[in-house]
């Protein structure tokens, strides 16, 4: 178990890292800065809290070209967050950070210290978060991760940690960039990426400053097929793994019972290769020709900071953050038809059973009664789906000196704003038709004409979009000098209205769309907020910092967050600090208003009278609570920062969070095993089609953990700068019920609760020397237990990047970057699609080329 540190130890002796630029320059200013997490302004470079910081410097280094793919990087990213690769879901062509774990809805994003409107709708039908795609690359200055829960300072959402994105405030001259890169493993993929940063005045010395910049990036779509060891789909060779095709085109529920011959992508498959157990032949397809990996993606971002000084004081400022991207993806194989078909009925809210049985005298029913189908609509082309969104943020406000105190007001909006479009699903009332009369072909698609074909298509429409309004006031001061330095107090307030309204198509609303997925969201909520923040210097080196946050929610109440924090230079080079607190998560708007929503998924019904043992899609439907009360956290941690000297520095950082009222809904499995009336919904053959759930705060969670960081560097004039930076995160827990009323179950380094591997460490090793500069970054990911098929375990997961730099002048730089330079392949995990797309990327070996000049 401690291999992983062993090895970053290794390294740490071997390859010293250099101080960040940050804090380098700190040691020479000790002006006072407010840092994430604090409203008062200080001078030291660690505070109570553990924070990570991520300079422009280092973004450029790691050779990754998007905000998401630096934060998800950091070790403290655990699990439970989702990229690009998540192409099932709501929120395709999105990327979210996880802090601890604990999802994205308990990591707080930031842009410039306020908050920007969450995505148009939500991830997993219940988590509302940022999406860091929407937000600008070019114009970061630096990136805060604070590794604390800090509701007491920013209220809800921040239960794990806090990432803050600084933009540049001011910025001389002109910055250019262009990049390209491809996979090397001749899967087809390629990205290119453009940005522009420009800026005039500064502050100091023209009472003013304007900084712009805009950039753009277009990556081609990856296809399963393009992997090679997946486009076979055939995973035999691996534990637990199965001939992954799909079975289809065949009469009642008996596979082998075949509906014509063999068409399409379809092929004669042994039963038993596909589902255990089984006997005879089936037509098959394989759905690797089906499944978007990653999607194909365009985005635009652009962002505009103005500020004047309109007093010697005083100065307004503005922020515009806008952004444009697209998504692209074939969202599955064409529809399936079968017993198990549904359509939404809007009155009722609940899904109709749709009868797809052949009717008696139907060209492909021999018999003399109807018949029940499976049978796969192939000549309908691929379902395919394209996500674009609009996001932007307006920020004005003031801040500065006013009566002796340092202000800083503003009001802003932000919205996010979704349209996604789907083609070739299939019209249910067109089906019903050609069903009836007999017009459509399913033993032979060859026959059909193409005005059928377009007749049973549907093309739809699904708007969504989130708002946020909000007005933040803040206003610090040093009350009174204190013999070890001054008492300072801040005091503040916000009002937000949070608003969300995530519809569905017009073709489902009215049960036209066969097989639905629906996510509908309608409503909006106002919250103030009051706090305040006490820092007080008890003694030489010792510091207490106080807090506390109330909140009134207007739909469920009121939420107090205090905290307490202290921070103790016992010796030069030894800092011990640490914070108690009170932390909440707000019931998201999904959770609480007037939301529906319908996802599809698979389980093992022990009670299925055909096959109890194996897998069967089912069909979900999933309510808001309007009764839900926030879950409410108590947050720990204790650290100690050993600095031997001003070239190196070693972080031991504990934490611990524990959360009452954790919402969800029932595990499918505990529904099923009570069978309980009204959740559970069974066809005419007893095999479940239907399960009903809602939100409820069902229980408690632990999580803990230990955070290593070790840091040193040196300098020589023959041999330039070796630096080295090594993170460690050990999750020691992960404790949560399997289902309500049961006791805890630890799910740190296994998949309970999602992918939560114990350990996770990243170690960085950078030298400079004349011209040239590269890094070296190491990404390690422990193996884990997969829960859902005892005895198997998923092997550890370690890749290294390659960032080589030459500066051709002293303005301009090319970079050669190289992601997973050994071309490492995803571990296997037979409970999900082959791998755990949250831990690992499917895309082998990718190389880009980077030109910056500036001037």
């Amino acid at each position: 178990m401690f291999k992983p540190l062993s090895i970053t130890l290794a390294l740490a002796a071997a390859f010293p890292q250099l101080v960040h630029a940050e804090q380098a320059a700190a040691a020479a200013d000790t002006a006072r800065v407010i840092v994430t997490g604090s409203n008062i302004r200080v001078t030291e470079k660690e505070g109570a809290a553990a924070m990570e910081v991520i300079s422009a410097k280092d973004i450029a280094a790691s050779g990754k070209t998007s905000i998401a793919d630096v934060i998800r990087s950091i070790a403290a990213n655990s699990g439970n967050s989702y990229n690009e690769q998540y192409t099932g879901s709501f929120s395709a062509g999105t990327a979210g950070v996880s802090l601890r774990g604990l999802g994205q809805k308990n990591t707080l994003i930031l842009v410039n210290g306020k908050r920007v409107s969450p995505y148009a709708t939500a991830q997993d039908m219940q988590e509302v978060f940022v999406d860091l795609n929407s937000l600008p690359m070019a114009a970061v200055q630096r990136i805060e991760v604070l590794k604390d829960g800090a509701s007491s300072i920013y209220g809800s959402d921040a239960v794990a940690g806090v990432v803050n994105i600084i933009l540049y405030q001011e910025f001389k001259g002109t910055e250019l960039t262009v990049e390209g890169g491809a996979s090397t493993q001749g899967t087809g993929q390629t990205d290119r990426r453009a940005a522009l940063q420009t800026g005039i005045g500064s502050l100091a010395e023209n009472g003013y400053s304007l900084v712009f910049a805009l950039d753009a990036q277009q990556r081609s779509k990856l296809q399963q097929t393009d992997v090679d060891w997946m486009r076979g789909s055939d995973f035999r060779s691996e534990q637990n793994g199965t001939l992954a095709w799909v079975p289809t085109n065949y009469y009642g529920s008996d596979a082998t019972r075949l509906l014509g011959g063999l068409q399409g992508p379809l092929e004669l498959k042994p039963y038993g290769a596909i589902t255990e157990g089984k006997q005879g032949q089936v037509q098959a397809y394989n759905p690797a020709a089906y499944k978007t990996l990653i999607p194909a993606v365009k985005r635009l971002h652009a962002s505009v900071r103005g500020t004047v000084q309109l007093t010697p004081e005083l100065a307004a400022y503005a922020d515009l953050l806008y952004s444009y991207s697209r998504a692209d993806q074939t969202f599955g194989a064409p529809l399936t038809v079968s017993s198990a078909l549904r359509a939404w009925n809007n009155q009722s809210k609940k899904l109709d059973s749709i009868n797809a049985a052949l009717p008696v005298g139907h060209p492909n029913n021999p018999g003399t009664t109807p018949v029940a189908i499976t049978a796969t609509l192939f000549d309908l082309g691929p379902r395919l789906k394209a996500d674009k969104v609009d996001f932007y943020r307006a920020l004005g406000g003031v801040k500065g000196q006013l009566a002796g105190w340092e202000v800083d007001a503003s009001l802003g909006r932000s919205a996010s704003t979704l349209e996604e479009t789907v083609q070739n699903f299939v019209n249910r009332y067109e089906f019903e038709k050609v069903l009836a009369d007999g017009s459509y072909n399913f033993a032979d698609q060859s026959k059909n004409s193409e005005a059928v074909r377009n007749r049973l298509r549907l093309s739809t429409l699904r708007p969504a979009q989130a708002r946020l309004t909000t007005l933040d006031f803040s206003a610090a001061r040093d009350l009174l000098n204190l013999p070890a330095g001054p008492l300072g107090l801040a005091l503040g307030g916000q009002w937000r209205r949070e608003e969300m309204n995530s519809n569905t198509s017009s073709a489902v609303l009215s049960g036209t769309e066969l097989r639905p997925a629906i996510n509908i969201i309608k409503g909006e909520r106002d919250v103030s907020a009051l706090f305040a923040e006490l820092n007080a210097p008890l003694a030489s080196g010792l510091n207490l910092n106080l807090a506390g946050r109330a909140d009134h929610y207007s739909d469920f109440g009121n939420a107090f967050s205090p905290k307490a924090s202290l921070r103790y230079e016992a010796a030069p080079g030894v800092l011990l600090r640490g914070t108690v607190s009170r932390g909440f998560r707000a019931p998201s708007l999904p959770e609480i208003t007037n939301s529906n929503s319908v996802s599809y998924g698979s389980v093992v019904d022990p009670r299925d009278p055909i096959a109890p043992k194996q897998a069967r899609g089912v069909t979900h439907v999933t309510t808001a609570n309007a009764a839900l009360r926030p879950e409410r956290s108590d947050n720990l941690n204790l650290g100690i920062v050993l600095a031997p000297s001003s070239t190196s520095s070693i972080g031991i950082d504990y934490f611990r969070i524990n959360t009452r009222g954790v919402i969800g809904t029932d595990s499918s499995e505990t529904i099923i095993a009570a069978n309980r009336p009204g959740q559970v919904v069974r066809d005419a053959d007893g095999r479940i089609s239907t399960l009903y759930l809602q939100y409820s705060n069902q229980g408690d969670r632990v999580v803990s953990g230990v955070d290593l960081d070790l840091r040193q560097s040196w300098t020589s004039a023959a041999y330039g700068k070796l630096a080295l930076h090594a993170q460690l995160s050990r999750l020691l827990r992960f404790a949560a019920p399997l289902s309500e009323g049961e006791p805890l179950t630890n799910g740190a380094g296994n998949n309970y609760f999602g992918t939560l591997p114990a350990w996770r460490g990243v170690s960085t090793a950078t030298w400079e020397i004349a011209s040239w500069s590269s890094t070296l970054s190491w990404n390690y990911v422990s193996g884990y237990d997969q829960t859902s098929r005892p005895g198997e375990h998923v092997s550890p997961y370690a890749t290294f990047d390659l960032s080589v730099s030459r500066k051709l002048s002293a303005a301009t730089t090319l970079t050669l970057a190289v992601q997973n330079l050994a071309d490492k392949r995803p571990s296997w995990d037979s409970s999900t699609a082959f791998f755990d797309f949250t831990q690992a990327d499917p895309r082998g070996r990718f190389a880009s080329l980077r030109l910056n000049t500036r001037f």
